[in-house]
């Protein structure tokens, strides 16, 4: 899923004044005072980008899959949006998955759902789905070798409503269906296949080459962000909404589709997606009553009386989701150094978790010291992530890098015996070398400022350099990529996009995506075969061990730095808005919002 990156990014999800006006233009700072339309307000400086219902790395936030999901449902809807994470039908396009007795393969059945221009949605837009996929999944951000596409042998068309997919091998089929088939989403073949906009729609899909013409197609007229609400291409849809209007400063305005047939009847006629660029901006706007479900920061709960009193409710959003701080095992500079276990060892050491979470966000984090979430019960957290393999203590870490050859030199630990022995700095590790790293963090946050200034201070005391960049969440997604050393883009060092969570899971929370080998959200290009193994004994097993056994792994090995864990958001809700949960994988539904009273 994405980060907040995801689902970011994902991703999964997030961040967000003078600027207030700019930002919102159209809401003209008043109440949508109308049952007929809502605003609500989108993580500060995270603004949507992306309409296609297919990620890629540089367009994963849950911004953009939440509006992608209410204009093209997914074939299957797993989320939290029912209260429990599980299978939403009345949001999803088909009604039943039947497995093989054997787990090898799935039918499908597809409600008799129909396009907004009256066409069917048949088995052959699944079909487009999995042929565009298939032939482009480098560049699918889902993509992890081994695991869908890879793993789905073939796709047989049964009828106009059911079709069969057969795996590789026997498959957890909870998993399957959870982590895998609920990223297919059916797409309008007869309006969208087609390799330039002045083509004719043929099966171009069903041939390789063809099928990267009309990838490309597609992929280009979503970098139009201003033609979104304009271009015919976007008009073909099959959910509760349509796109109205689509700034590029971030507003986006939906309007029920009137054609809509599926189960999530849209209650609110217009739905107003308001961009913030910073969360100061999103409370004065909270405060001037021009936002109905808001939120505001964890600093800021001293201050919930004052938004009761204004008729809102605040409600924290709980996430399934981990955050974290990315190493680039590839930068040319620091590279090696974070290669080093022991380093790594040192850097997590210097983390306050417990004070980051009670002190700097205010109570509503846990710690979190591994791959698996932790901030909500579950059987899949191993003990060894559980207990804290390493330890908050800045002596502790100290210790660690003045006994692999470093020293301190004008107050930054400095390798003085370069080389691959029990008591040197490592392989690659150059004499002279600097313990000095750089992190690109979203801006936008008071929060998130805090905890990397206070996770500085921290490091000073290990003597470690630690120094801050910041930007906006998609410029941090877009300069922190996958890359290699000759790279000019690899020149990154950190990364860090969880000022609402890292990474936001399916049901099931296997690494695939972000720590197996050249996963597709495997920013830092971390690798280790054993742990490949674990993850892909996760996805095959019908038992807890193999995914405990990734947690204790990830747990000992850090791929990343480990941090607490927020909520996704501590929400605002206007009294009267309801009819709905707050999804714990950080989707937003609006088709579920209603006005009570």
């Amino acid at each position: 899923m994405s980060p907040a990156r995801t689902r970011l990014l994902a991703g999964a999800a997030l961040g967000a004044g003078t600027l207030l006006l700019a930002a919102c233009s159209g809401s003209s700072g008043t109440s949508s005072a109308s049952h007929d339309t809502i605003n609500y307000a989108l993580p500060a400086n995270f603004t949507p980008n992306w309409i296609l219902p297919i990620g890629t790395a540089a367009h994963l936030n849950t911004n953009n899959i939440s509006i992608a999901n209410t204009l093209w449902e997914p074939l299957v809807a797993y989320d939290g949006s029912t209260g429990k994470i599980a299978w939403n039908k009345a949001g999803s396009v088909a009604t039943a998955a039947d497995f093989a007795s054997d787990g090898k393969s799935v039918t499908i059945t597809l409600g008799g759902r129909h396009w907004s221009d009256g066409k069917p949605v048949t088995a052959r837009d699944a079909e487009f789905w999995f042929n565009l996929i298939k032939a482009n999944k480098a560049q699918w951000a889902g993509y992890n070798p081994g695991k869908a596409p890879d793993n789905w042998t073939s796709f047989k068309t049964v009828d106009a409503r059911h079709f069969t997919i057969t795996f590789d091998r026997a498959y957890n089929s909870q998993w399957m269906l959870a982590n895998e088939l609920n990223s297919i989403t059916p797409l309008p073949q007869h309006a969208w296949d087609k390799t330039d906009a002045s083509a004719k729609v043929s099966d171009a899909d069903r041939t390789a080459a063809g099928a990267k013409q009309v990838w490309t197609y597609l992929n280009s007229a979503a970098k139009n962000i201003s033609g979104y609400a304009s271009d015919p291409l976007w008009k073909t849809i099959s959910g509760p909404y349509a796109v109205k209007s689509f700034s590029t400063a971030g507003k986006v305005v939906l309007t029920a589709n009137k054609k809509y047939d599926g189960g999530e009847k849209p209650g609110i006629p217009t739905v107003n997606l308001l961009p913030f660029t910073t969360a100061d901006a999103e409370k004065n706007a909270l405060r001037s009553g021009s936002v109905d479900y808001g939120y505001i920061e964890a600093t800021d709960l001293d201050q919930k009386g004052s938004f009761t009193s204004q008729g809102y409710t605040v409600k924290p959003w709980s996430g399934w989701a981990i955050t974290y701080m990315p190493y680039n095992f590839n930068n040319p500079a620091m590279g090696p150094v974070f290669k080093q276990l022991y380093a790594r060892q040192a850097v997590q050491r210097s983390i306050d978790q417990t004070t980051l979470a009670k002190v700097v966000l205010n109570g509503t984090a846990v710690p979190g010291y591994g791959p698996i979430p932790q901030g909500q019960a579950s059987d899949f957290v191993s003990p060894v992530q559980k207990s804290n393999p390493y330890p908050f203590s800045t002596s502790a870490a100290r210790a660690l890098l003045t006994g692999h050859g470093w020293s301190e030199q004008g107050g930054v630990m400095t390798c003085t015996s370069p080389g691959s022995g029990a008591a040197q700095c490592g392989a690659g590790v150059a004499k002279g070398t600097k313990f000095a790293m750089q992190v690109l963090s979203q801006s936008g946050s008071t929060v998130t400022d805090n905890m990397m200034s206070a996770i500085q201070s921290s490091f000073a005391k290990t003597g470690i350099k630690f120094s801050i960049k910041t930007a906006p969440v998609n410029s941090v997604l877009s300069q922190t990529p996958q890359c290699t050393s000759g790279q000019s883009i690899c020149k990154w060092q950190l990364s860090f996009f969880g000022t609402a969570g890292s990474w936001y899971f399916n049901a099931f929370p296997t690494g695939d995506s972000l720590f197996q080998s050249k996963g597709g959200s495997n920013f830092g290009n971390y690798s280790n075969p054993a742990v490949d193994k674990l993850i892909s004994a996760s996805t095959t097993s019908s038992s807890n061990q193999a995914i405990q056994q990734y947690s204790a792994a990830l747990a000992k090995d850090l791929p990343v730095i480990w941090l607490p864990e927020p909520v996704y958001q501590v929400s605002v809700i206007r009294n009267g808005l309801g009819g709905f949960s707050q999804d714990s994988l950080a989707n937003f539904h609006p088709a579920q919002w209603k006005w009570t009273s």
